[in-house]
């Protein structure tokens, strides 16, 4: 029995009109009939019931069509399981991320985890800057995005990955119809530091540049999140840096009477760098995996 064959049965049985089923084969009706002729010939049994104005499965026929589409299903697998079964095993590796990744940084991200996939499972793992830098350094984590600078360690190379205008979160009812902002008119207010600015060398060194310049006035948050930033900021006590883009994610937590405004005297900006061990990625478990990283992060993004 050709499998042929079993495929023509199959067509005229979901569509129980052999005009329709030659259209979906790519074929002429009449060879289609002499074709389920012959394979009820060699059964021994009439499949079909047909008039000209209708075409009716016999019982034949349906006790047929579950065994036909099986066999048809298991033909079909074959070159998938073929391809499982000489693919290599996949391993995982965990790939650092810190708080607040940009939108397009995660899209580069995803192509970088598509591209490697076949070999690779990549496992996205949060947490602060300096925390990933040191799973990075001791291997618990293969690659990491993070918050430059991290540090001149011989042992680690950072690729430039994505640069981000900083603006002044603000309480908008102080700011109501401005575009933007000058430092100066914000040392009346205590200045909130972010969330992560006690593991991130970036933020600690922005706090200390803001002091340099005149702002004086500080409130300790210790743990709060960005909400609570915002909550402080919304009352009019204090004012904050964040990422300037709308689509920031850390945008999400921006509440009504609050506003971030880009400074016309001051241009902070935070940069975001992907890292790993360089004696992992020179000859190393990480070699084939770094160098698609620097393919696909080749550009460095701006937002």
């Amino acid at each position: 029995m050709e499998l042929l064959h079993l495929r023509y049965f199959l067509a005229v049985a979901q569509e129980l009109n052999f005009s329709t089923a030659a259209r979906k084969l790519h074929m002429a009706a009449s060879p289609l009939s002499r074709r389920i002729k012959d394979l009820e010939n060699e059964v021994g049994h009439r499949l079909f019931d047909r008039d000209t104005h209708h075409v009716r499965l016999t019982a034949a026929g349906n006790a047929l069509l579950p065994i036909a589409r099986g066999v048809l299903e298991q033909v079909d697998s074959i070159r998938w399981r073929l391809d499982e079964t000489a693919r290599p095993e996949r391993t995982t590796l965990l790939l650092g991320v810190p708080t607040g990744v940009h939108p397009d940084l995660r899209e580069r991200m995803g192509a970088f985890a598509e591209r490697v996939g076949e070999r690779f499972e990549i496992k996205r793992w949060p947490g602060g800057t300096d925390r990933l830098v040191e799973a990075v350094c001791d291997g618990r984590l293969a690659l990491s995005l993070a918050r430059l600078p991290v540090g001149a360690d011989p042992a680690l190379e950072q690729l430039p990955v994505m640069s981000e205008r900083l603006g002044a979160v603000v309480p908008r009812d102080r700011f109501e119809g401005r575009e933007s902002v000058a430092l100066a008119e914000l040392v009346e207010l205590a200045y909130a530091g972010s969330p992560t600015a006690v593991t991130n060398a970036y933020f600690r060194g922005l706090d200390q540049q803001l002091a340099e310049l005149g702002i004086k006035k500080r409130i300790e948050l210790g743990s709060a999140t960005f909400e609570g930033i915002s909550e402080i900021v919304s009352s009019g006590l204090a004012f904050s840096i964040s990422m300037l883009d709308s689509r920031s994610p850390v945008q999400n937590y921006r509440l009504d009477n609050v506003a971030i405004l880009p400074f016309f005297d001051f241009h902070p900006r935070l940069e975001t760098g992907l890292i790993w061990r360089k004696d992992r990625a020179n000859g190393g478990d990480l070699q084939e995996v770094v160098a698609v990283a620097r393919e696909v992060f080749a550009v460095p993004l701006h937002s």
